[in-house]
């Protein structure tokens, strides 16, 4: 009976939180929440340009954009943002993305009135706003990474909309920040990659405050001018050059002309924002004390306390975000997060960083972003340009990262991973940011040997043992997969690996996985056996594949073609593969590998034998983190090279010819005569030997 009232306790729970969460997906009429209304008065109309029919080659989806106007003026704490977009439908699929409007907006901070909406057709004007009727939905787009922001979408479908309309709608955001009120940040593109008539960007800010104004990739300048307290910038690019976007660029590469428009110039001012709310706490739970307490009684060193305070949180405190509303910025009480469970980056972190001081660790807080990181020191100060909170430490001179969001992490305080995200702001050091030290790797992360036998008996097996080898980042992120697939699941997907190469072949024992965390190496041993009837059939024996496995794999390979921007290579990557086949006929040689050396990556190929065996080993690794513009045609033929030189076929029933017995060949003459020689002393001293003996 005790199991059922948990269970309908369980279910009733259950039962609620769907009723809340269906509550927040399914459209809801909310005339309250977005408004119908006129713009304000300090709003000033702009005429619409036309489009430029040079450029009507690069038209996108069926829209051509006529005007992008963004207007944004100074209020006590906060600002308006008003925007306004116009565009002409010129083609029937247009009318899918151009024939409805979504505006995105957090209700904790913003407050949208939807001013006009009106189609243009034929030159006749009509206003559509009375019309307008708004579905508020609640789409959680990252649920399944465990993150919930909040932000609402309110989704306008326009109706009567034709080809050749243009459309022309315009809102104004009421933007109230719940943290640094009275900062204020915009950044916009000065280069679209379509047609459009106009950007326009105007800011009415208090004279008094000047804004500090940083372009990337562009030199167009504002034009200031007063009005009465306030200064107005005006930024006005007419008929802009389509850029073209290019894959794969670094992330601190400018790919396309903007401008940041801030309201400080000084990280400080965001470290003063944020500080008071990380903070580290001195009191937690009594179990969780009890925990660190143990921690310390069992490791006297500060680096292994570290390490251990790391993994506690890591692995006992799962990643949710509920990044709604102050949510976004404040993180919660260490002891809320420590009671739920659960926890986002910024709850995480400074759980971490309050564990570490109590262990007498100096630790604190630093602001990151995961995507842009690289870039930080190219744009102005915001409290936006951070999606990311991790962990500064320090043990006497030598400072740690740590990432408390990451899972299962091995190592210690020698060789464990730190996350390189660029830069960094911690929140109680100059104010400034920090360049965090990039990873080396001197040794490979990923080492794979396969051993290959071939049957001795036509009625025998070829058999293959794998053993792969992850270091480091590798054996995390390896940890991590082996704790969220089962290993059935991860046999299956090997042998169908092998299985391609090598039909027929079947799995010959479980797959194995040797887990050192400590010294964060895994070992994975895969066995697999292949009938020799198997081997025979298709002449796979005489075609015989052996293949480095995904050596290159990760590498960007995008088009060449008027390529301006460098290649992002990513994080280093350092990988070998060694092959080996006996029980072989004959010698076989890899004279035809080679070795491919150039600035940004390394492939060394090396190979032994002897009468039974053949023996290759590819070391591959990165030498570089990005391909120069210029260099690219040398790159992409590099890549190609590897690829070619990491992948061979061998004709393994190939078998030596034996020797022929030599025939028996007649003295030579030197023999002859030292068998001349022999007798002829043996007659001039045996016969007078003989007749002595004789006589005697």
């Amino acid at each position: 009976m005790g199991n059922s009232i948990r269970g309908g306790r369980s279910f009733r729970c259950l039962l609620l939180f769907l009723v809340f969460l269906a509550g927040s997906i399914l459209p809801a009429g909310a005339d309250e929440i977005v408004r119908k209304g006129p713009m304000a008065d300090w709003i000033k109309t702009v005429d619409i340009p036309a489009a430029d029919p040079a450029r009507a080659d690069r038209i996108k989806n069926s829209i051509s954009w006529l005007l992008s106007d963004e207007q944004i003026i100074h209020r006590d704490h906060g600002y308006d943002d008003y925007s306004r977009s116009v565009y002409r439908i010129v083609d029937r699929p247009g009318l899918e993305r151009g024939a409805s409007i979504d505006l995105q907006f957090d209700p904790s901070r913003h407050r949208v009135t939807f001013n006009h909406l009106r189609i243009i057709r034929d030159g006749q004007v009509l206003d559509r706003l009375a019309d307008v009727k708004f579905d508020i939905f609640r789409q959680e787009k990252d649920a399944e990474k465990g993150v919930y922001d909040g932000w609402l979408t309110a989704h306008v479908n326009i109706d009567d909309v034709r080809v050749g309309d243009i459309v022309d709608h315009g809102e104004t955001y009421e933007t109230t920040p719940l943290v640094g009120k009275d900062l204020f940040f915009d950044t916009f593109s000065t280069e679209w990659d379509e047609p459009v008539g106009l950007i326009r960007t105007s800011v009415i800010w208090p004279a008094a405050q000047p804004l500090a104004i940083k372009p990337r990739g562009t030199e167009i300048k504002p034009v200031l001018t007063a009005s009465g307290s306030d200064t107005v910038y005006l930024w006005e690019i007419a008929n802009p050059k389509p850029i073209k976007v290019e894959e794969n660029l670094p992330t601190d590469f400018p790919a396309w002309g903007s401008i940041d428009v801030s309201s400080t110039a000084e990280w400080q001012s965001v470290v003063n924002a944020i500080q008071p709310y990380y903070r580290p706490v001195t009191a937690f739970p009594a179990a969780f004390t009890a925990k660190l307490d143990e921690i310390a009684a069992k490791h006297a060193q500060p680096e292994d306390r570290m390490i251990q305070a790391m993994r506690l949180v890591q692995d006992e405190i799962r990643y949710v975000s509920l990044s709604m509303g102050s949510g976004s910025y404040i993180p919660r009480d260490p002891a809320v997060v420590i009671q739920s469970g659960f926890g986002d980056c910024k709850d995480k972190a400074l759980l971490l960083a309050s564990a570490l001081q109590r262990l007498g660790i100096p630790a604190q807080v630093a602001l990151a972003d995961l995507d842009k990181g690289r870039a930080l020191d190219q744009h102005l100060p915001a409290i936006r340009a951070f999606d990311h909170a991790i962990v500064k430490a320090m043990i006497g001179a030598k400072i740690y990262w740590l990432d408390a969001t990451n899972y299962l992490q091995g190592g210690d305080a020698s060789d464990f991973w730190q996350p390189d995200y660029g830069f960094a702001l911690p929140l109680f050091g100059n104010g400034q940011l920090e360049k965090m030290p990039s990873p080396e790797l001197t040794s490979p992360s990923i080492k794979v040997a396969e051993d290959f036998s071939f049957p001795d008996r036509p009625d025998g097996h070829l058999t293959l043992t794998v053993l792969s080898t992850y270091e480091g980042a590798d054996a995390d992120n390896m940890r991590s997969s082996l704790a969220s697939r089962s290993l059935s699941d991860l046999s299956d997907s090997y042998l169908k690996y092998y299985s391609k190469r090598y039909p027929g072949i079947e799995s010959a024992a479980r797959l194995e996985v040797f887990d050192n965390r400590d010294g964060n190496i895994i070992n994975v041993r895969e066995s697999y056996q292949l009938p020799a009837q198997a081997l025979a059939a298709n002449d796979l024996a005489k075609n015989f594949p052996i293949k480095a496995v995904d050596l290159s794999a990760d590498l960007p390979t995008p088009t060449m073609v008027d390529r301006a921007g460098p290649i992002a290579l990513g994080a280093p990557v350092y990988r070998s593969h060694a092959i080996t086949v006996s029980n072989l006929k004959a010698r076989f040689s890899g004279e035809g590998m080679k070795n491919i050396v150039t600035p940004y990556l390394s492939l060394k190929s090396s190979w032994s034998n002897t009468p039974t065996t053949f023996e290759v080993k590819w070391n591959f690794r990165t030498l570089a983190t990005q391909v120069p513009a210029k260099a690219i045609g040398d790159y992409l033929k590099s890549v190609k090279d590897v690829g070619d030189n990491t992948d061979w076929s061998f004709n393994f029933t190939y078998q030596d010819a034996p020797e022929d017995p030599a025939p028996a060949a007649a003295p030579d003459r030197s023999r002859q005569q030292v068998i001349g020689g022999l007798l002829l002393v043996s007659f001039f001293i045996g016969v007078p030997l003989f007749m002595a003996l004789r006589r005697w």
